[in-house]
């Protein structure tokens, strides 16, 4: 069977979401208590500030592939950061992200604009005052000028939870080092934080634990204030709003293709966040370490009639939870072995001249006479018979407007670890139940979500 490719000229998607419960959390009257409602804003779009108007689509394209690459090679271990070798490290995902969200923290509230990140747990902004701080464009966060913030104590659970913490006049302190040699450091603190939902009625969140970092470098852009941690361990937001919204998110990414740049993905929370309806699938997400990550398990992909069963890594000799998934990371990761069934399987049914990629980005790459090409349906096949049937616009991309009939196919080999990438995670809605501990998708056409 088969699909006509509809050849979109995509950007690049995302970063997104994350079981401590530090006390009772009373929503103010401004939630209800139920769910709500919050904008993604994609990082390359015109709505950020990291908006590049001189950059074509192909551009944006190009970055958010690099950027996805960078992204999943700092999955791996990596050495401690030099820049803080005083300092115990707990080695954490990068910064980089496909999408931001707007929070404000403190009394008064001050706004935060932080990167929306599945693969982090601790959210955390700059703050005075600063021993050594990246450039921001929006003003510092200032605990004093705070009248609900309050520093975490070094024997508090909330600082034992933290991996990896040291103790300074009677204050938990973090430290987190990034593989690109960037990094955080400051102090484990408590205090309100408030996200703006889409009904236009703010949701007041007291005591969230969260870092105010006080020396902080590296590759952080100037536009963001620091990261909204969304994974899946106990110190992220979502963990520390379980028993509030019942461990429950969803998110559905709008198409980078798409015109209308008032039409933004949304991030849902509690209620709101629900998954249901005809042609929902559903499959368990596996517990494994490190528990921020969000852990599935791929048993095959189907090109066309043929289905190939997952292979995986030579030293992985774990079948479940054998794939992360990430809205972070643009591209899917897969292991060479498996990766190579598959072009072979694309290149025998597509009927298409092949060509190669003159930036080496990708292994399968077709040339395209006119607007449209075939491509055979590929289906994703998760445990609990969760079948993922991937449009075109999930596993193939136009690549540039010089070589604008080629597209190729935006799966890569990986020789260390595999990530389902927010390409094909597009128009699904795409809901984690921590509690229940499954992941669902369902296809939405996520304009109109």
């Amino acid at each position: 069977m088969a699909a006509a490719l509809i050849l979109y000229s995509f950007l690049s998607t995302f970063a997104l979401i994350y079981s401590f419960h530090l006390s009772v959390f009373s929503f103010t009257e401004a939630s209800d208590g139920i769910g709500f409602t919050v904008d993604l804003i994609q990082r390359d779009s015109a709505l950020s500030p990291f908006y590049n108007p001189s950059h074509t689509h192909f551009d944006r394209l190009h970055n958010a592939f690099r950027r996805s690459v960078s992204r999943a090679n700092r999955f791996k271990p990596t050495p401690q950061s030099k820049s803080s070798s005083s300092n115990i490290q707990s080695q954490i995902m990068a910064s980089d992200g496909e999408y931001l969200m707007k929070i404000s923290i403190g009394t008064p509230p001050v706004e935060v604009l932080g990167i929306a990140d599945t693969g982090s747990d601790l959210t955390w902004t700059q703050c005075r005052p600063c021993e050594q701080c990246y450039k921001q464009n929006a003003s510092l966060f200032d605990p004093e000028q705070s009248s609900t913030y309050r520093n975490v104590p070094c024997k508090s659970r909330p600082c034992q939870t933290l991996e990896r913490a040291s103790c300074g006049d009677g204050t938990c302190k973090y430290s987190y080092s990034y593989g690109d040699n960037s990094f955080t450091n400051g102090d484990l603190a408590v205090e309100t934080l408030i996200i703006g939902s889409t009904s236009g009625r703010p949701v007041s969140i007291p005591k969230i634990v969260l870092g105010c970092g006080h020396n902080n470098d590296g590759t952080f852009g100037e536009a963001g204030s620091g990261i909204i941690g969304l994974g899946g361990g106990s110190l992220s937001l979502v963990s520390q709003l379980k028993k509030s919204v019942g461990g429950k998110f969803s998110y559905c990414l709008v198409p980078s293709n798409y015109t209308d740049t008032n039409t933004t993905s949304k991030i849902n929370f509690g209620s709101k966040a629900v998954v249901s309806g005809d042609g929902v699938v559903s499959t368990p997400l596996v517990a494994k370490e490190p528990d921020t990550f969000y852990f599935l398990s791929l048993e095959a992909i189907s090109v066309g009639n043929k289905r190939f069963a997952y292979k995986g890594f030579a030293a992985d000799h774990d079948e479940e939870g054998n794939i992360i998934i990430d809205s972070g990371t643009t591209l899917t990761f897969l292991p060479p072995e498996f990766h190579t069934d598959l072009v072979s399987a694309l290149e025998e049914a597509i009927d298409a001249e092949r060509v190669s990629d003159p930036r080496n980005e990708f292994s399968l790459c077709f040339k395209s006479e006119g607007n449209d090409i075939v491509v055979p349906i590929i289906i994703a096949h998760f445990a609990g018979r969760a079948d993922v049937k991937l449009q075109p616009f999930n596993t193939f991309a136009r690549m540039d407007e010089k070589d604008y009939n080629m597209v190729c196919f935006t799966m890569v080999p990986s020789e260390s670890l595999a990530i389902f990438g927010n390409l094909a995670q597009m128009n699904f809605l795409v809901g984690y139940d921590l509690e229940g501990k499954e992941l669902s998708f369902l296809p939405t056409d996520c304009t109109k979500h």
